[in-house]
Formats: C-alpha cells, sequence, structure tokens
C-alpha cells in the first residue's frame, strides 16, 4: 500500500515520482468532494509521496533509500475523503486541538502517523481493525468500544476534542497519536455533541461474552448516529425513553425548465419527495426552515440561460448564493433524483438494493411556498421584532409535533380540497360535546427507527398501543367518528401514504390485540419482584426490574419459575452461611470496640455478601457461629481481586448467587427476544403505524387551534376556490375578499385591546397615510389572515370571505445587503421583480411603502409603473405609499381604488385613528413622530421652517382632510360563522380499562349529580318562568382524555373521581386548564372528571354550590365541603390558580 507524506521537511523530492502520475484510474462520473480554495491557502499540502513499505520517511534528511513502486495506491475516492476530513480540521480553533492536529498524517483515512507511540497499523492491531471499520463509513467519526471507554484515535480524536469537550489521552505528548474518548455511561452526551455540529457516528462495540484471555475481543459495528437520527442500539433493554429530534433530510438542489427543484431524502424513512417550480426566495425558506443533515448541488445549478457559470436569478452572488456558501455543500452530476439517493446510500453505507419511497403528493392547485420575506414578515418563520404568528395559533401548552405540523402547513399552503376538509374539520372538532382523547403524539421517524433496528422497548410499544388505542376510541363515538373520517386525506398529504378508513381500523385493531397480548400494561401487576428478610430489598430490586414488568408472564413463565426458585435458593444459602454469625455478634454485649457485622448489598460487583471486622473468636470453642465463621472467605470481583478487608462470602452463597444471576440472563434474554420478535411482527404495520401517528398528530393541532381560536373569538372564514380560467366566474359571483372586524393577529380580541378594521378589496388598492397610522400593522394583519384562511384555521375577524389564492406575497421594508454588493433599493427591486413574476389574477400582493428607497421623482414613476402592471395582471393588494406625486401621473390603473389610514384632528394636533377608510391622506405626521422619538426640538423647528419655506403653496386645501375624517361605513356580511349550539353527544362504550369499583363509582356521582342539579333547574325554571329548562347531561372525561373546545368560554361545572374514591367539586370557564391544573398533583394523573354546562357563570356558582352540599348527604366524600360555606364562592374574580385544588 502507498502511504502519503505531506510533511514540508521531506526535500528530496527528485527521488520520488508525484501522486499524479501513479494514479491512472478511471475519471468517475461524478466527483464527490471539490476542494475548497482555502485549503490550499491555509493549510497546504506541499508535496505528496508514495512509498512501499508501513514506514514513512524519517524526519531525519539523510535518509534518502529508494523506495519500490507498489502496485497499492489510494484511489480517488480515498483520497477525497481524506481532503473532506482536512478541510473540516482546519475549522478547529481550540488550542489543545491545534496541536493534535499537527501530529496527523494524511497517509490514511485515520490520519495516523505510524512513526509516533501506538501509531501501528499493522495487521491484527487495534488501529489496523479500526481502519478497516473507517474505509466502510469514510465520513464518519468512528468511536470504538474499550473496556469501559469509547475511544477514538487521529482525526476522529481531533474532532471528539473540539466538539466534545473532551481531553486527550495522554495530555498533549508530541510523541504519540492523537487519543480520546469518553467514558460508557456518557456516549449519549458525546454523540450529541457531535451531531449537533453536524457530524454523524459509526460506533463499533464489543461482542459480549467469554473470550479467550490472549485473543481480541471480536468487535463489529452496532449503529449509527446522524443529526436528526440518534444512537438506538440497547434501547430494547433499557427502562426509559430516548428523546428523539425532528429527522434531518439530505436536500438535493438542482434547476429545470419550471425554475428551482428541491429533493428531500429522509434515511430513516427511506422516503423522498420533490418539489419542482419554486422561485429563488421560496428555495431560501425551504432551506432555512429544514435542518439538513447534507446539502448536494446538482451541476444545473453552474449555468443559466445565457450559458456563464453564474448563480441563480440575480446573477453570481445572489439570494441561493449567499445562503448555500454558509453552508458545507457537494456537487454532484447526472439525475437529479436517482443520483442523488446514489449518493445517499454511499453516504449512509446504504446496500444497492434499499429502495426509497416516492412520498411527493401532486402540488397541481396548490398555492406556491411562502418567501422568504413573507414567511419572516409574519413570524411563520420566527423573527426578532415580528409578533409570531405560530404562538398565537395554538395554546402556550401546545409543542412538538402539532407546532411543527401548523408550521410546515404555513409554509406550505395546501389545494382547495384540502384546505376545505382542514376547515370542515375544524367546524366540527368547535362543536364537539363529547371528551376527546389526549392525542398521543409518536415521531414517525423514531417509529420506523425502532421497529427497523429492533430496538424497540416495552415503553415504545405501550405508546403505539396507545396510539392505535385512542385511534380506536375515536371510532366509538359518532362526532369523533366523523373527524376521524375527515382527517384521512390531510393525514394522505403530509405523509404520501393513501390508506383507507376500514384498512386503518382493521389493522389498527390487530396492533392493539398483538401489543396486549404480549406487552405488560400499566395497571397490571403480576410480576412482583423477589423479596426477602435475609437478602436486601434493593438487590432483587436491581437485578430483577431491568426485565421484570415488560412482557406478561404467560410467555416467560418458565424463565420466571426459575429465577424464583434462584432466589428462594440464594435466600436459604445467604441465611444458612450469615445468620448464625450475625446471631453470635448480636448475642456479644460488647463496648464500642466490639465485633460488628451484618449483611449488605455490594451493588457494584452485584453481589450480596458479609460485612463484618472484629468478629472471629479469640478462642476457638466450638460455640455457635464458629463453624459458620470458618467457612468464610474474602469476597473477589469478577477479576479475582480481592474486594476489601471487610466483605466474606462462602463457596455455597457463590454458587447461588451464580445460579441467581445465570436465571435472570437467561430471562432477560427470552424478554428482550420476545420484544425485538414483536418489533419484527410488527414490521409488516410500519406505513399503517406512521399513517396513525401523522393522524393523531394533525388531530392535536387541529384541535389545539380550534380551542385557541374559540378562547381569542376568531372566526372560520367563507373560503372560495378562485376558477383557474379568467373567463370562468366564481360560482357565487363573489370574486375579491372581504374582512369585517378584522384586527392584529398579535392582539387579543378577548381582551379588548385591538383596533377592528373592515377590508373589502375588489381589486388592487393604493393606500396612503401618516406615519404610524398602521399602513404596515394592516398589511401584515391582512397576510396573516390569508394565509390562515387558505390553510383551513380560523382568522382574527368578525366575519371573512377569502378566496382560495395562488400566492401569497407580502413585501415590506428592505435593507441593503454588503456581502452582495447590493443597496436596499436594488434588494427591493430584485424582490419586487420576483413578486411581479410570480404573480397572477389569483394572487395576493401586499408591498409596503414601495420605492421609498431611492431619488423621489423617479422612485414615484417607478412605483406608478408597478401598480399598473399589478392592476393590469387582476390580482388583489395593496400597495402602501408615501409618494404623494404618484396621484399626479397618468397612470393607466382602471381598477385600483384609494385607501387612506384615517387621522382626527384634536386639541389642535393630527392624530391617527388607525382605521381604514376611502380617499387619500397626504399627511404623513413626520414632524410628530420625530418628535415623539425625542428628536431634539431645535431639528423639528428648523425642519418646520424649511417645509413652510419650500412646501407651503403645495399643502392640500383644508377641505380634502374634513373628506378624511369621515370613516367607511361597516356593512353587514353574511361569513361563516358557526352557531355554537350545545348538543349532547354520545358516551364512549369503552374508555380504557376502568375497574369495576371505580365505573360503579362514576355512575353513582353521575345519577346524583344529575337528579341534584336537574331538581334544582326545574325549581328555578317555575319560579323564574325562563323560556327554555335546561336539561343536564353529564360528559365523561376519562384518564388520558381532555375536554372538547366546546368547552372554551363556556360555563362548566365539574365532578373529579379521585384514584381514592373521593370527589372533588367545582365550576369552571376553562375546563380544560383545570383538568390540566388538577392531574399535575401527585397521584392525580389518572382522575376522571365529570362534567356538565349551564348558561351562564351565576348559575354553575349556584349548582357548584349546591352538588358541594347535597353529595356528602348521598354518602360521596367530597374534599372541598368548606368551599360549600363561602357566601361568595365561585365568583368571577376567582382566578383558576387562586381556586383550591384537590
Amino acid at each position: 500500500m502507498y502511504w502519503l507524506a505531506t510533511r514540508n521537511a521531506v526535500v528530496f523530492s527528485l527521488h520520488w515520482r508525484s501522486l499524479a502520475l501513479l494514479l491512472r484510474s478511471p475519471p468517475c462520473r461524478y466527483s464527490s468532494f471539490t476542494p475548497s480554495p482555502l485549503l490550499l491557502k491555509k493549510r497546504p499540502f506541499g508535496r505528496i509521496f508514495c512509498f512501499k513499505d508501513q514506514r514513512i520517511l524519517k524526519r531525519s534528511l539523510r535518509t534518502t533509500r529508494k523506495v519500490k513502486p507498489s502496485n497499492d495506491v489510494l484511489t480517488e475516492k480515498e483520497l477525497s475523503n481524506i481532503l473532506w476530513w482536512k478541510e473540516r480540521l482546519q475549522n478547529c480553533k481550540k488550542p489543545s486541538t491545534v496541536q493534535l492536529v499537527k501530529r496527523l498524517e494524511y497517509s490514511n483515512l485515520l490520519g495516523l502517523d505510524v512513526n509516533l507511540k501506538n501509531g501501528s497499523l499493522k495487521e491484527g492491531t487495534l488501529n489496523w481493525e479500526m481502519l478497516q471499520f473507517k474505509s466502510k463509513f469514510a465520513r464518519e467519526i468512528l468511536l470504538c468500544r474499550v473496556g469501559e471507554f469509547y475511544e477514538a484515535i487521529g482525526i476522529d480524536a481531533c474532532l471528539l476534542v473540539e466538539f466534545a469537550g473532551l481531553n486527550p489521552f495522554g495530555g498533549l505528548r508530541s510523541d504519540s497519536i492523537p487519543r480520546a474518548g469518553c467514558p460508557v455511561m456518557n456516549l449519549r452526551q458525546t454523540l450529541d455533541d457531535l451531531t449537533h455540529n453536524g457530524y454523524s457516528v459509526c460506533i463499533v462495540e464489543e461482542a459480549q461474552g467469554p473470550t479467550n484471555a490472549r485473543s481480541r475481543k471480536s468487535r463489529f459495528i452496532s449503529g449509527h448516529a446522524h443529526p436528526g437520527s440518534p444512537y438506538v442500539f440497547g434501547l430494547v433493554g433499557l427502562d426509559h425513553d430516548l428523546d428523539f429530534p425532528e429527522p434531518m433530510p439530505v436536500v438535493g438542489i438542482s434547476r429545470s425548465a419550471r425554475g428551482y427543484c428541491i429533493n428531500l431524502v429522509l434515511e430513516t424513512m427511506k422516503t423522498y419527495s420533490s418539489e419542482d417550480g419554486l422561485t429563488e426566495e421560496a428555495l431560501v425558506t425551504k432551506l432555512r426552515t429544514c435542518r439538513h443533515h447534507h446539502l448536494f448541488l446538482h451541476s444545473s445549478l453552474r449555468h443559466n440561460s445565457s450559458g456563464t457559470c453564474r448563480w441563480g436569478e440575480f446573477g453570481e452572488g445572489g439570494l441561493l448564493w449567499g445562503e448555500c456558501t454558509a453552508r458545507h455543500f457537494e456537487w454532484f452530476e447526472g439525475n437529479p433524483v436517482t443520483d442523488l439517493l446514489a449518493k445517499v446510500k454511499e453516504l449512509y453505507g446504504l446496500d444497492g438494493e434499499v429502495t426509497f419511497r416516492n412520498v411527493t403528493v401532486t402540488s397541481e392547485n396548490r398555492p406556491r411556498p411562502l418567501t422568504l420575506g413573507t414567511a419572516t414578515q409574519i413570524g411563520a418563520i420566527p423573527t426578532e421584532g415580528i409578533p409570531c404568528l405560530l404562538k398565537v395559533l395554538l395554546p402556550p401548552n401546545c409543542a412538538g409535533l402539532p407546532v411543527t405540523y401548523i408550521r410546515d402547513l404555513l409554509l406550505n399552503p395546501p389545494a382547495y380540497e384540502i384546505a376545505s376538509t382542514i376547515q370542515a374539520t375544524c367546524k366540527l372538532m368547535s362543536n364537539v360535546t363529547c371528551s376527546i382523547p389526549d392525542f398521543t403524539c409518536v415521531s414517525s421517524a423514531k417509529l420506523v427507527k425502532l421497529l427497523e433496528l429492533r430496538e424497540a422497548n416495552h415503553i415504545e410499544f405501550c405508546r403505539i398501543k396507545n396510539v392505535v388505542d385512542e385511534l380506536l376510541l375515536m371510532t366509538k363515538n359518532s362526532e369523533l367518528s366523523e373527524i376521524l373520517k375527515l382527517l384521512l386525506d390531510p393525514t394522505w398529504v403530509a405523509t404520501g401514504l393513501k390508506i383507507d378508513f376500514e384498512t386503518l381500523i382493521d389493522e389498527c385493531e390487530w396492533t392493539s390485540n398483538k401489543i396486549g397480548e404480549m406487552i405488560s400494561l400499566d395497571g397490571e401487576s403480576d410480576q412482583k419482584i423477589s423479596s426477602s428478610s435475609i437478602v436486601p430489598d434493593d438487590f432483587f430490586e436491581d437485578m430483577e426490574s431491568s426485565w421484570k414488568g415488560r412482557v406478561k408472564k404467560v410467555h416467560i413463565g418458565e424463565e420466571f419459575a426459575a429465577v424464583e426458585r434462584a432466589a428462594e435458593a440464594l435466600t436459604l444459602a445467604v441465611s444458612e452461611a450469615f445468620l448464625p454469625i450475625i446471631t453470635r455478634i448480636r448475642a456479644t454485649t460488647a463496648p464500642l470496640g466490639g465485633p460488628k457485622g451484618e449483611i449488605l448489598y455490594a451493588r457494584e460487583h452485584e453481589a450480596v455478601w458479609f460485612k463484618g471486622k472484629r468478629f472471629l473468636p479469640a478462642v476457638w470453642a466450638g460455640t455457635p457461629g464458629e463453624q459458620q465463621i470458618k467457612l468464610l472467605k474474602p469476597a473477589l470481583d469478577s477479576k479475582g481481586r480481592k474486594v476489601g478487608e471487610e466483605w466474606f462470602t462462602t463457596m455455597k452463597v457463590e454458587d447461588a448467587l451464580t445460579r441467581y444471576h445465570e436465571a435472570g440472563a437467561k430471562a432477560k434474554a427470552r424478554v428482550l427476544e420476545l420484544l425485538k420478535g414483536l418489533s419484527s411482527e410488527l414490521q409488516a404495520k410500519t406505513n399503517i403505524l406512521v399513517f396513525a401517528s401523522m393522524l393523531l398528530v394533525i388531530a392535536k393541532a387541529l384541535f389545539s387551534h380550534v380551542s385557541e381560536g374559540r378562547r381569542r373569538k376568531w372566526v372560520f372564514p367563507t373560503l372560495l376556490e378562485l376558477p383557474l380560467s379568467k373567463d370562468v366566474k366564481p360560482s357565487n359571483g363573489a370574486e375579491g375578499m372581504k374582512l369585517v372586524g378584522l384586527s392584529p393577529y398579535w392582539f387579543d380580541v378577548a381582551e379588548g385591546s385591538a383596533v377592528n378594521n373592515t377590508v373589502d378589496m375588489q381589486s388592487l388598492l393604493l393606500l396612503t397615510g401618516p406615519n404610524g397610522g398602521g399602513k404596515s400593522s394592516l398589511l401584515r394583519s391582512l397576510c396573516a389572515a390569508a394565509l390562515l384562511g387558505i390553510c383551513g384555521f380560523m382568522v382574527p375577524a368578525e366575519s371573512a370571505f377569502i378566496p382560495h389564492f395562488d400566492n401569497i406575497m407580502l413585501h415590506m421594508k428592505s435593507y441593503d445587503s454588503p456581502a452582495d454588493g447590493k443597496s436596499s433599493f436594488q434588494v427591493e427591486m430584485s424582490e419586487i421583480r420576483s413578486i411581479i413574476s410570480a404573480t397572477s389574477k389569483r394572487s395576493l400582493v401586499l408591498i409596503d411603502e414601495i420605492c421609498r428607497g431611492t431619488e423621489t421623482a423617479k422612485g414615484t414613476c417607478i412605483a406608478g409603473s408597478i401598480v399598473e402592471t399589478l392592476d393590469k395582471i387582476g390580482c388583489l393588494g395593496i400597495v402602501s405609499t408615501h409618494l404623494n406625486g404618484i396621484f399626479s401621473l397618468p397612470l393607466k390603473a382602471k381598477n385600483t381604488m384609494f385607501k387612506a389610514m384615517g387621522t382626527v384632528y384634536v386639541d389642535g394636533q393630527t392624530k391617527p385613528t388607525w382605521k381604514l377608510m376611502d380617499g387619500i391622506c397626504r399627511e404623513s405626521l413626520a414632524f410628530e413622530t420625530a418628535k415623539r422619538e425625542g428628536m431634539p426640538e431645535t431639528i423639528i423647528q428648523r425642519a418646520e421652517e424649511l417645509y413652510d419655506s419650500v412646501y407651503a403653496k403645495e399643502v392640500v386645501p383644508a377641505e380634502n382632510d374634513s373628506k378624511l375624517q369621515n370613516m367607511c361605513s361597516y356593512t353587514s356580511f353574511n361569513g361563516s360563522n358557526v352557531s355554537l349550539q350545545s348538543n349532547s353527544g354520545e358516551k364512549d362504550s369503552e374508555r380504557g380499562r376502568p375497574t369495576d369499583r371505580m365505573e360503579l363509582l362514576q355512575k353513582e356521582v353521575e345519577t346524583a349529580v344529575t337528579m341534584i342539579c336537574q331538581r334544582k333547574l326545574i325549581e328555578l325554571y317555575k319560579k323564574e318562568k325562563t323560556s327554555e329548562l335546561t336539561e343536564i347531561h353529564c360528559v365523561l372525561i376519562g384518564a388520558r382524555e381532555q375536554p372538547p373546545p366546546s368547552t372554551v368560554g363556556a360555563a362548566c361545572v365539574y365532578v373529579m373521581l379521585r384514584p381514592d374514591k373521593k370527589l372533588y367539586v367545582g365550576q369552571s370557564d376553562d375546563l380544560e386548564g383545570r383538568v390540566r391544573t388538577h392531574r399535575s398533583k401527585d397521584g392525580m394523573q389518572k382522575a376522571n372528571f365529570l362534567y356538565f354546562t349551564v348558561p351562564g357563570k351565576s348559575l354553575a356558582c349556584q349548582l357548584e354550590t349546591l352538588l358541594i352540599n347535597q353529595l356528602p348527604n348521598q354518602g360521596f366524600h367530597v374534599t372541598n365541603v368548606a368551599d360549600g360555606k363561602h357566601r361568595n364562592f365561585g365568583t368571577s374574580c376567582l382566578s383558576p390558580e387562586s381556586a383550591t385544588v384537590c
């Protein structure tokens, strides 16, 4: 094998042939790596030489022996991998890492210098074995298990020191190769540190079991850790869960005739999707919102229509170029899809036979993805200083996968059919009266990976069963079943899987039964830990808790019995060996220095031994216990070393311990075998489980959105499908967008802090108004409302009519881009050009303060021309401006209307009203705004003087101002408000597995509550002669259920059925929050609730007090009886936090 030397100290280069002359392999179809120019500038290779044997030239200049050529050379692929690692090492900054990098030789993938200590690569050594593993996954950091450590050498050791915060083995000695590692217990943290910095890790484990003491342990690759895909080896045997981050795809970008194309490949899911026809801004938006593992750029990006090698639509230094150059990327050629998949297989070391499923959902009739500017300006992508739209769509307690789904839906709005389905689903959710499941959210990537690698433990199986059981529970109720059927299409779009309702239910029932037959579920206690009055309980707990309670006892009956027998034998052996000695010691009445002894659990050695001192008799007299003392011997650890001077055991006890451990090991192995077997059986149902888990994620996201929307008093808009042809009129005759009572989405209407506006948009609007008058807020609010509408969500308005736009674009202020050499006006023109090119008759265009970054006269003319262009296209939209000269231009805009943000004249000052009105506003309030922001008075006065001297004659007559003070009238609009009629829901026939006693208590409480309250309501009906008699319909909220959105803001009376059979009575107009508060208390996590709604909080308070006082008379134990004596108990001033809980 040829070895590459990069030492610049080698000066006799004329004796060696260069590598370029020796490497004559045929050129590859595509190169997997292009060295950065920085590589040669910062840390040059110098001359590269080849050597016959494994000894590199000594540093002495006297070494000039000729070396015979060899047939073994580094391939082009190996060389590219070495260059790849070297470029990444240039980014290392820690002084210790920099010193380690100096000891590397880039002649092999490990970067080992064979002349240094421990640097041998002789066949059969650990280094040679690690090199073989490294060659299989050349671009992954290699961690090799060596005893109680995971070690890395060479290049990998340098990266561990740099990114994992580890210290090098042996310090910074210059005569040894770089070595670093972490203890076994710190592996997870080390992997997290490396993957968070973008590196993949290959983990090599030692084979378990007895080996020859003089032979090297066998090792195998146990798994990999990638960014977004953690290491799961051994999870099946653990008793805890593993956090699974959002999967990170491999991204491929190419250029096609339709525009930009992005391909996303998920190795974990074995899926890929393609999206074509993207603009550059939309593509950059996707890159910024999608954390990817690796980025590949297709060679089609190198060339544009002019045939030059310039990037992107804007030429070299464009938006996409700037985004990509800030990341690591590689070029590839060939087919943008198939060759990308080949790259992914190479990257992850997958076999060529592995197939990837195409989950691309057709984008026909689907709105275009949001541009980067639009997404950031409405907070769909969290941006500093911009109100976050995601935070107002969902309650604060909703996080994780549901938030991710909502975010992705906003960034990629669905087709009209899917949006209509989502809206119909949300409307049904808004009117649900029955309790709803908790909606267990499981990551699809986690589920697929654990089943594929057979590493799902009993916790994960219980979670999978919760998913299918909650889905089956929805089928038992007519209201939830209808919602379930509507969710099938949105789930198909999210997963790419098309599964019909009957198949889904049948497969979920099979899965639930299969898991239920095997896994020991919560509440089942047929496998108690062994116990003994002699052996410490901690010993049995530690030894048996690792396998008991995972699978049902019926499947491990033989192994279970063997462990019990071994535990009994161990107890007997310990009692016979140690108890007489303990009895003898206790019988000895001695001062503080007397004999001591006890039976203890040596946790580190997993043994039960006798620990004592000074218990040996001074004279052997054949007294009780002496015979047992003679049988004692020092306790030894697993390596045969004496544990200590005070630990003792006997042969009989050691034999019993060995038999007990063997029985436990067999039982644990059997449990792991059963769990792995169940994973194998469920692998065939992976698609069903992925579909079911995603369906519950969507259900939870939509239920949460509806609850928050009702709390904020938002409404469902009327969503209109716009025709594709210009000649076809909409079916209902409406062409525009109308929102009545529109409020900024970041204000809480329920708190009454927002200024509402009515926007009736039938064409393009040219908007004027003063500084701080609300123009930008109006545009941002309109954009958010339109986006929410076309996604099927509720909107912040009193009523709304929203067309299903094919594109929503918002352009706010622009900043300069020094990196691209562009002024703010250049950036603005580039963005508006993109907007115009993507605009159609079915688009919504919102541009704030157009052309403000250039000279006024020419900027006004450019703005006028842009308005004419948009007017000719026929799109809906608003263009706001302070350029009053635009109204003097001879514009050819037939449909554009003038709107203004109103002002009023109060106490000699003009102030904004933040109300939209007809007309033109030429008052900018610039002086008032500058003064309000603290500008010195002298500057303001001088500005006013200059203004009067130049522009006084051009001031608009006062009568124009009076016109602006007439506010536009609010016309009524028949929207799609949903009437919140209270109707009784069907009780679920099955609610988990309640005990008979708890179910009986529930029925007794329900009967008593209904009787007491109904009697009171009849009495009130007769006394006050109300128009309608309220009926009591109790709804049960099970242990893993929550109230429906219809309870938000409704007066509810509830009874909590505690696990100890006691009751708690309360009332609230935030039932979900109250239930969550109760269940946060210790022991109350599985509490059930009965509730019913009544018209008005006053009546709820009366019935609450009545129940508190009457239920004890019916034989029930009420924990908050004292609350029934409060005169004003239950008034509106009582907050959930101040109420008595449990």
